[in-house]
């Protein structure tokens, strides 16, 4: 059941900050203006986080969400922290780790990692490792001594690569040569040969690379499978297994088996438990509207898998006890 129509979005998000009008949800004449945090340009989280976006301020009365290009995770949860945006989009594992003060988090921990609460997750994100055939990487084993995108600074994906490269026993500063692009670029630093392999968490299939395997170079989809992949997930037990179909990017004749977390949606306890309510239940409902690769992923029946230390906004638990798909 959707809950009404609006015909006005709200601005973008700097001209917003730009006046000083961004709003908390349940405040302000005009309704609930929202910042919706996504990730870079050339990733799943941007386009998709539009067409959500679009979605809520379309069918939800008095609800106006915009979106903002940024790094992704964890510059994400910070911006949450900060205050800076209601909503945003980060891995589960990333989210894990700013609630118990890890890894990026250890050093500069969030001010209130407990005023962070899960709406729901969105689509599983799979990392994935693509290489040129020119640089004879198969394995993670391969990638020592190579040059690596790591992603975006401040990325799910950043985080995740290092992560990979550490449960190797390596150090990611001096056992690869590391560049930090935005998938964007990193799609142009394969195809011209800058780089040697690029680490992403993204949607299957990826835009990006998507374009490196249509562009003219010959790619390798490296696996991350057995005892490769077996100490990742116990050095985080957010990631589990997944495979890439056969034939899902040109040139990619066999399965390739990886690993894979969720992508979710996060909010803080100041956010209204009925504004959050009406999210949950428009993005699950009205996903046959998004017409992105990942909307036919979007299902309420999967919406709190590996949640982790992270508490369930009471809006969206509400919302899922009358689903039926929590008890």
């Amino acid at each position: 059941m959707r809950t009404g129509n609006t015909t006005m979005r709200a601005p973008g998000a700097l001209a917003l900050a730009a006046v000083g009008v961004l709003v908390l949800a349940g405040c302000g004449a005009g309704g609930n203006n929202m910042t919706l945090a996504t990730g870079s340009t050339g990733g799943t989280y941007y386009p998709l986080g539009g067409e959500i976006a679009q979605l809520w301020s379309d069918n939800i009365d008095d609800v106006n969400v915009s979106t903002q290009a940024t790094g992704a995770s964890v510059e994400n949860l910070r911006l949450l922290d900060n205050g800076e945006n209601e909503l945003i989009l980060a891995i589960n594992g990333v989210a894990a780790n700013a609630a118990n003060g890890e890894s990026d988090f250890a050093d500069e921990p969030l001010a209130n990692p407990d005023d962070v609460t899960l709406l729901g997750n969105v689509y599983p994100e799979v990392l994935q490792i693509v290489a040129t055939e020119d640089s004879g990487i198969e394995s993670v084993a391969d990638l020592k001594g190579k040059r690596v995108d790591m992603g975006p600074p401040g990325s799910g994906t950043e985080v995740a690569a290092r992560q990979l490269l550490e449960s190797q026993g390596w150090d990611p500063e001096s056992d690869v040569e590391a560049f930090n692009s935005t998938f964007e670029e990193a799609t142009t630093k394969l195809s011209d040969g800058q780089v040697d392999a690029a680490v992403a968490i993204l949607a299957v299939p990826a835009a990006s690379i998507e374009q490196v395997a249509t562009g003219g170079t010959d790619i390798t989809m490296v696996e991350i499978a057995g005892e490769e992949a077996d100490q990742l997930m116990e050095d985080n037990p957010s990631y589990s297994t997944m495979e890439i179909p056969e034939g899902t990017y040109q040139g990619q004749d066999q399965p390739v088996q990886t690993l894979t977390n969720w992508a979710s949606l996060y909010s803080t306890s100041d956010l209204d438990e009925e504004v959050a309510h009406d999210l949950v239940q428009e993005m699950y409902e009205g996903a046959d509207d998004i017409g992105h690769d990942v909307g036919d992923q979007l299902d309420a029946e999967t919406a709190t898998e590996s949640r982790g230390p992270t508490d369930l906004h009471p809006g969206a638990e509400r919302y899922y006890e009358e689903a039926g798909v929590l008890d």
